[in-house]
């Protein structure tokens, strides 16, 4: 079955082609398996997947069979696909995946067009109640809005993916606005200028700094105490996400459950055991603290480093590599006010990755280059250090610091 894995990232050289109709008619062949289970859409630039794997503790401690969908993965394929906390084992992810193929090949799906209808498969034949589904590119044309939801969300917008996008806040933020429905609940952390794009879709949302409010105190490495208030009451909890885009992506999902019924204790319950690995994600390795943060976007760069500043850290060593069709500029200008040095290297199995002899251009503090991630862990000092950028970078180096095996399928998304 690994050929059937095979065929799939092979189909990521095709690319993405926005729309819905391949995705709709695979859906269909497959006897619209979304139709078993409710949905939840999480959109955004920066954020989805923190608030979309909160959401879903929340949901599931409150005794609600919950799936989680999110992309990319960093290590395993099989990650995308989550029921009750639990990643789906690869051989019924794999099963599924032959089953789809042959729907596949013939509408000339894209990869990301599989891998939704694969999750709606999986999560249906799991018996989920609900499926938490995180956006992939934009949300309009996104493969997932195939799917109806009971309820939106949408972090936040920042530029990235202009040339597919869009290159203004407004038009970025009408392409996420399409995952809302006409009167159906949504929730938001976007900017008050942008939430009348949001409005003209006739959606009942809820807006952080508008009917919802967020307070949070900062507990340092364990995290942030936040509390909700909305109209449907006032939620105490404790998030160990860190940086307070941690504690606004938490208190977001928070703001959803309450929407979705989820009681305060199930709220509770859920944001205090929710990991998302590779984002401000610390690792220890051979005596030394390494932060693992898939910064790929001068909003994510800023937050990463916002975060550090929250916590007391001073300016440290950087493992940084990048896709080269990002805003590199504008991440390494973030990224700058943090570095004593940088150590520049690449994702082997990614095609997108920059030169690091390009890279290096860009930096003003003292860089190095290092051919691989292991020899760029090497170059490493003693203390606290952090690996960003790239996902990709980051899914190829946490498995070096786990003693893991890592993946070695070519990535494109």
């Amino acid at each position: 079955m690994t050929a059937d894995l095979d065929w799939l990232y092979a189909r990521q050289r095709f690319g993405v082609h926005p729309g819905l109709g391949r995705v709709r008619e695979l859906l269909a062949s497959l006897d619209n398996p979304q139709d078993a289970f409710k949905t939840v859409l999480v959109g955004g630039t920066n954020g989805k997947g923190s608030t979309a794997a909160s959401l879903a503790a929340m949901l599931g401690a409150s005794g609600i069979r919950t799936a989680l969908f999110t992309s990319p993965h960093l290590t395993r394929f099989a990650e995308r696909f989550v029921v009750d906390g639990q990643e789906l084992p690869a051989v019924t992810v794999l099963g599924k995946l032959h089953e789809v193929r042959p729907h596949a090949e013939e509408l000339e799906a894209t990869f990301f067009e599989i891998v939704v209808a694969l999750a709606c498969l999986l999560f249906a034949g799991a018996g989920a109640d609900i499926a938490v589904m995180e956006v992939g590119l934009g949300g309009r044309l996104d493969a997932t809005n195939a799917l109806e939801p009971v309820l939106s969300v949408i972090t936040g917008v920042a530029l990235d993916h202009t040339a597919i996008l869009g290159d203004t806040l407004t038009a970025i933020a009408g392409e996420k606005a399409g995952i809302l429905r006409r009167g159906q609940p949504a929730v938001t952390g976007i900017a008050a200028e942008l939430l009348p794009i949001l409005e003209q879709t006739g959606a009942d949302v809820w807006a952080l700094e508008r009917e919802a409010r967020l307070s949070a105190t900062p507990l340092g490495w364990d995290g942030w105490q936040v509390t909700l208030s909305s109209p449907a009451g006032t939620v105490p909890f404790q998030t160990p996400l860190l940086g307070a885009h941690g504690a606004r992506n938490a208190g977001l999902a928070a703001l959803a459950a309450v929407r979705l019924g989820v009681l305060a204790e199930a709220i509770q319950a859920g944001a205090a055991q929710v990991r998302w690995p590779g984002r401000l994600e610390k690792l220890h390795w051979q005596g030394r603290d390494i932060l693992l943060d898939g910064a790929h976007n001068p909003d994510g760069a800023r937050a990463l480093a916002a975060a550090l500043r929250g916590l007391g850290v001073g300016r440290v060593p950087l493992i940084f590599g990048a896709a080269h069709d990002k805003d590199i500029g504008g991440v390494v200008a973030e990224l700058e006010q943090i570095a004593s040095e940088v150590i520049l290297t690449r994702s082997l199995l990614s095609p997108r990755a920059a030169d690091p002899h390009e890279l290096a251009r860009l930096f003003g503090v003292p860089a190095r280059i290092a051919p691989t991630p292991a020899e760029a862990l090497e170059l490493l000092p003693p203390g606290l250090s952090v690996v960003c950028g790239s996902l990709y970078l980051v899914g190829e180096v946490r498995p070096l610091l786990m003693d893991e095996v890592g993946e070695e399928r070519e990535r494109w998304q």
